[in-house]
């Protein structure tokens, strides 16, 4: 991942003028939608706007929308960052209570893992079932799709 330069505009003495929608999403490396989307789901706070109507984020933004992303890259929920994003700014909360959410989600990856290697077996079993290449009404792979929601050929599981 390319690390996109946090922009901070300073004015003044030492005045950190916020950053436009556009500013954001370029710092921050996704779309005005994508910004917009988490706004809307709670992951960002709602910034103040220009007597305009414009949205005007203050610079530490761009740090969440990353944090939002890494965090989902690594397949958390959009629930479950908002979570890790509140225990973050809760003074009281431990690392523990962090170490947790990462421990349940590793449980549903290994458990994602066994889900897969079992589609998988059953798409081999149902490929190796095929290979006669016999016309598609006594096809083994339509046959067992439409008796068996285990996806095992009839008679094999």
């Amino acid at each position: 991942m390319v690390s996109v330069p946090v922009l901070r505009i300073r004015t003044g003495r030492n005045r950190v003028t916020p950053l436009t929608i556009g500013q954001l999403a370029r710092a921050a490396g996704v779309g005005v939608e994508t910004v917009r989307f988490y706004e809307r789901r709670g992951l960002l706070p709602a910034p103040p706007r220009t007597r305009s109507g414009y949205r005007q984020y203050p610079p530490e933004t761009v740090e969440r929308i990353r944090f939002i992303r890494r965090a989902q890259s690594i397949g958390f929920t959009l629930e479950e960052i908002r979570e890790l994003l509140e225990l973050r700014v809760d003074e009281v909360a431990a690392c523990g209570a962090v170490e947790a959410k990462a421990r349940a989600k590793l449980e549903q990856v290994h458990a994602k893992m066994e889900e897969l290697a079992r589609i998988e077996a059953a798409l081999h079993a149902l490929v190796e079932a095929c290979r006669k290449r016999e016309p598609t009404g006594e096809c083994p792979i339509l046959e067992a799709l439409e008796h068996d929601a285990g996806g095992v050929p009839p008679g094999e599981a």
